[in-house]
């Protein structure tokens, strides 16, 4: 049995190794009628695919001669797909390299049929993306070696910088995390003996090793990466207790900052800040009932806001 999708493209095959074939002999073969085979050759026809048609007792299908099937087939909804992904990761800062981003969509392109090719640069052309704030890039060899490191379960070796100081590790690559525009590795380092969260554009070079490992099962990247980031230790620590619920807050809290933790009376807010005027300002966005149990200092920046917030209104 076939899917659809799939008996169209068979139908390209089937053209290219026989040409000529009879529209019963390719309904034989896709287990349909020939009024579907039809059909297909219409679609294929619509993306410009030149099959030409022989009528009468030995007639049948066959390509144009001369022409070559290009190496990309693509429907309408998956040009659309790839191009608005290719335009958001260079836009959004997401691509290792720009350029490469900006190749792949012109190579994409040429191969398209010509009048989906018009539809998509029109799309290109008028779609607006915020543009994400500049950052260091990682290599991009780097990353694809370190993904299948961590595909392969094999052990790297590291050479890392952090602020002045240069070091070597072995790490076991458990994943790779794209996060507030930076790449992230989490990978068990075995000079600290825990599971540890570098940044990728730190990497100075990484050398896969004969020693391989077995991933902890059910570990999670993502998780591990935002919640290590979150509790950095860089400012306040913090802890609030959230008369909501966790989906109420995580529209307001953005992933990384904090951990949000479900207890029982709501919501605990656990994280690092430096500005608490800052946090008090998204604690009252909330709307909801809060008890701040640390810092004594939190409670001082929530008078503070609100006491800006009444003189702004009284003016």
């Amino acid at each position: 049995m076939y899917h659809p999708t799939t008996r169209v493209l068979t139908v390209l095959e089937l053209l290219q190794a026989r040409p000529g074939l009879s529209g019963a002999a390719i309904a034989a073969q896709l287990e349909v009628d020939r009024r579907t085979v039809r059909r297909y050759i219409t679609m294929l026809q619509d993306l410009g695919i030149p099959i030409e048609t022989t009528r009468g007792p030995h007639g049948g299908y066959r390509l144009r001669p001369g022409f070559k099937l290009p190496p990309l087939m693509l429907a309408d909804d998956e040009a659309l797909a790839i191009t608005l992904s290719l335009i958001a990761t260079e836009r959004q800062g997401l691509s290792i390299d720009p350029l490469a981003t900006t190749g792949a969509r012109a190579k994409i392109e040429r191969v398209l049929p010509e009048s989906l090719r018009e539809r998509l640069q029109a799309v290109r052309e008028v779609v607006a993306f915020h543009a994400a704030p500049p950052v260091s890039r990682p290599d991009g060899a780097t990353l694809m070696r370190l993904s299948l490191a961590a595909q392969r379960g094999e052990r790297v070796l590291l050479r890392y910088r952090s602020g002045e100081e240069e070091t070597e590790r072995c790490v076991d690559p458990y994943g790779l995390v794209f996060h507030s525009e930076r790449w992230y590795l989490a990978a068990w380092c075995h000079v600290r003996e825990g599971v540890r969260v570098f940044r990728l554009d730190r990497v100075q070079a990484a050398e896969q090793m004969a020693e391989r490992f077995t991933r902890p099962a059910g570990f999670d990247s993502l998780t591990f990466v935002l919640e290590r980031l979150a509790l950095t230790p860089w400012g306040w620590d913090v802890e609030v207790l959230l008369e909501a619920t966790l989906e109420d807050v995580q529209r307001w809290i953005p992933p990384g900052s904090v951990i949000l933790e479900e207890v029982p009376e709501g919501v605990l807010l656990r994280g690092q800040y430096d500005q608490l005027e800052r946090l008090a300002t998204q604690l009252l966005l909330l709307e909801c009932p809060l008890v701040v149990r640390q810092p004594p200092e939190l409670r001082a920046a929530l008078r503070a806001v609100a006491e800006r917030a009444l003189a702004i209104s009284e003016r």
